[in-house]
């Protein structure tokens, strides 16, 4: 007994072998790949994948195209005879072909009730017992020439019914509706392109096969989105597009700014995102402190179409801001394209040309199939007519024989014999009503004969002539831009009118309070905070200059050593007038023995520097020559023999300013800037702006009048180098 137990596990260990991995893939991964692969996620070249297709087969099959609206219930039940994959799986697939949804240029279905919006991602589409649908007239371009063996039909799953293996698409669908599709290994990305100038494009290529890129760049400009919103172009990017059928565009919203109500309205956003993603991004950068000058930003989508509402703050510019949401936001965005289509059951990344001479080669032999099937249908019938007039001659003789042959079976037979007729035309004679076996009914249609027969010879040398083939195409590509063509929606917008990115725009835009201790500590203070909060010294130390700034400007540091040092003042973090601040030697990486003594914001408005001394010369030098594109940088050292930079004060472009001087004997004079001459940096020579006494120095030079001096019309003077006077001088 114990040798029969043991007896099975020894049987099913023999039975165990060890796989190799390569042999598992090939048996059992490779099949679902490429089933993936070809019958699930990649198009071909009519443009559909099989689950589309099998979907509008299915409601042409059900007389949709002439009749009324059905509930869409009907269509998912009638599609499963062709595709198995569910309810759920047919509807999603019939929402995104139906107008009301909005995710074609040219919808295939005309539809009735809520299926959602490509634009939004939340937007629920409703049960298909609730929704109607049909096929839109577009359509029957789609199905031209079907019942004429123009593609090859193949057994449904379970062999009850036939289902077409393409469609005979009269137009380049595969370029007209978009296309996402995830395979096994890969996928692809199809956008669309405007039906009219893909018509063009075709023409041109069925003229001229060896037609160029640049010439099919002219007639088809650029790819069309059912969205709208602007498309930034690029010629070099969209050739090389055409050329390999890789590549993103870059897509923009399109917006207004309503006055009035002091908001931004976007009204088209890029097709590849959707309104819920924006709202999300805009909120979480509005928490961050990242978008100030928005207050509020709502979804307000009406019935009469898109509508995105930004509200923003008073005296806030709109295209700055808006600027500064295309690089932080999806309100500018990418649709990366991947022209993967499956060729003769091989899937194929290929650029534009190449796809309309693929769908071209596959239009040629849809025409040849429709006009063999007309051909053979036209000798069947002319050979039927021969038949006929075979027994004109001799009319009573062939009634005899029907009238007198006992046995219907022999009728036929008979007939054949009398009148040496194929099984085929004496059936057709036999078939002939009894009041039409008259001469006359005869010979009119022996008549058809003549015309039978050159209609024969046409269809005969047109399928040998595939230039009277592509003309035929041609004509029918024209009447379809007549009838169905629309106007681009996306713009184009040429790359050369956008500016480049600004990287300020990234920067928080807020008034700041700069100040520079004597001992170098240097301190960003926000401008409306901490009021009434004392500032911290080191012990010794204490405030050297104090300016008002905003958080987007450079910061020009001037030092001891005639060098000057560049930094942004973003760069820096804000803290509290309790803080010592940071040390601006060890932060800019100065020398040893160099220490800063004056420190001067500049921005795009800044027009000139004026840079004071300690002996009462001055300087006036345009803000370009200060070079501030980096974040912190060593500048050039200015000329040897020069006294110690005093103050570094910004005037701004079209403006007028004054400084005044104070000596260390506290005499006071106040100048105009534009006493000083402006001249370059590098080569200019400082003028004495102030008449100082023998071992005098400047004390301070500042912009503003002096805390403890009371203006007056006696200390500025008009002309250079001025005399300081006491502020009590008569």
């Amino acid at each position: 007994m114990a040798k029969k137990k043991n007896a099975a596990p020894a049987a099913v260990e023999a039975e165990i072998r060890p796989q190799p991995i390569v042999e598992t893939i090939e048996s059992n991964y490779m099949p679902y790949a490429m089933s993936v692969i070809i019958s699930r996620a990649l198009p071909e070249i009519d443009g559909f994948k099989p689950s589309h297709r099998k979907l509008l087969y299915t409601m042409y099959e059900m007389g949709l195209l002439n009749k009324p609206r059905t509930k869409s219930a009907n269509v998912v039940g009638q599609t499963m005879h062709l595709n198995p994959h569910g309810d759920a799986a047919i509807y999603e697939t019939l929402v995104r072909l139906t107008r009301g949804h909005g995710a074609l240029l040219h919808p295939f279905i005309d539809s009735k009730g809520s299926f959602g919006k490509q634009y939004s991602r939340d937007m629920a589409y409703a049960a298909s017992r609730y929704t109607e649908v049909k096929l839109d007239p577009f359509c029957a371009e789609l199905f031209d020439g079907i019942e004429k063996n123009s593609v090859d039909f193949i057994p449904n799953y379970d062999n009850t019914t036939k289902e077409p293996v393409l469609l005979p698409t009269t137009f380049p669908n595969i370029l007209v509706s978009p296309n996402l599709g995830i395979a096994v290994g890969m996928a692809c990305s199809i956008c669309s392109f405007n039906l009219g100038e893909i018509c063009d494009g075709t023409i041109a290529l069925l003229k001229n096969p060896d037609c160029s890129i640049e010439r099919l760049l002219d007639l088809i400009k650029a790819p069309d989105f059912s969205g709208g919103g602007q498309l930034v172009y690029s010629r070099d990017k969209m050739r090389e597009l055409y050329e390999t059928g890789v590549g993103p565009i870059r897509l923009r919203a399109k917006y207004s700014f309503d006055e009035k109500e002091n908001c931004i309205d976007v009204l088209e956003i890029p097709y590849s995102t959707s309104i819920e993603a924006i709202i999300k991004k805009i909120t979480d950068l509005i928490k961050e402190g990242k978008l100030r000058e928005i207050t509020d930003i709502r979804d307000a989508i009406d019935l009469n179409g898109f509508r995105l509402t930004i509200d923003v703050r008073r005296g806030t510019k709109p295209d700055r801001l808006m600027e500064k949401l295309f690089l932080l936001t999806p309100l500018e965005d990418s649709f990366d394209c991947n022209f993967n289509v499956l060729l003769n059951g091989r899937p194929e990344t290929i650029g534009v040309r190449r796809i309309l001479l693929a769908w071209i080669e596959f239009r040629i032999a849809c025409i040849r199939r429709e006009m063999t099937f007309d051909l053979d249908r036209k000798k069947d019938k002319l050979h039927l007519l021969m038949g006929l007039g075979s027994i004109l001659l001799d009319l009573d003789h062939a009634i005899r024989i029907i009238r007198n042959t006992e046995d219907e079976k022999q009728v036929i037979p008979n007939l054949m014999e009398a009148f040496h007729l194929s099984e085929k035309q004496a059936e057709y004679i036999a078939e002939i009503k009894l009041r039409n076996l008259n001469r006359e009914y005869i010979r009119q249609r022996i008549e058809e004969i003549a015309a039978l027969e050159k209609e024969i010879a046409d269809l005969t040398e047109t399928i040998q002539d595939e230039i009277k083939i592509k003309g035929r195409i041609a004509d029918q590509l024209r009447a379809i831009k007549k009838k169905y063509g629309s106007p681009r929606r996306t713009e184009i917008i040429a790359q050369e009118e956008i500016s480049a990115p600004d990287p300020s725009l990234l920067i928080d835009d807020y008034p700041v309070k700069l100040l520079l201790s004597k001992h170098g500590f240097f301190k960003k203070l926000a401008a409306t905070g901490s009021r009434g909060e004392d500032q911290k010294y080191k012990e010794g130390d204490g405030e050297l200059q104090t300016v008002d700034a905003n958080n987007t400007d450079s910061l020009l540091v001037f030092t001891n050593k005639l060098r000057m040092y560049a930094a942004k003042i973003s760069s820096f973090e804000l803290i509290r007038p309790s803080v010592i601040g940071e040390l601006l030697r060890s932060t800019l990486k100065m020398e040893k023995g160099e220490k800063p003594t004056a420190i001067c914001p500049v921005n795009h408005e800044t027009g000139s520097v004026v840079l004071a001394f300690s002996d009462g010369t001055a300087l006036r030098c345009p803000s370009e020559d200060f070079p501030t594109d980096q974040r912190r940088i060593k500048l050039f050292a200015m000329q040897a023999g020069l006294a110690t930079p005093l103050a570094a004060l910004p005037e701004r472009t079209g403006e007028n300013s004054e400084i005044w001087f104070k000596t260390e004997d506290g005499k006071v004079v106040c100048i105009n800037t534009r006493l000083i001459e402006r001249s370059p940096l590098l080569t200019a020579i400082p003028v004495q702006a102030v008449i100082l006494k023998k071992g005098v120095k400047l004390e301070s030079v500042t912009s503003a009048c002096p805390s403890d001096i009371t203006p007056s019309d006696k200390l500025k003077k008009s002309r250079i180098p001025a005399l300081p006077v006491l502020p009590d001088a008569e």
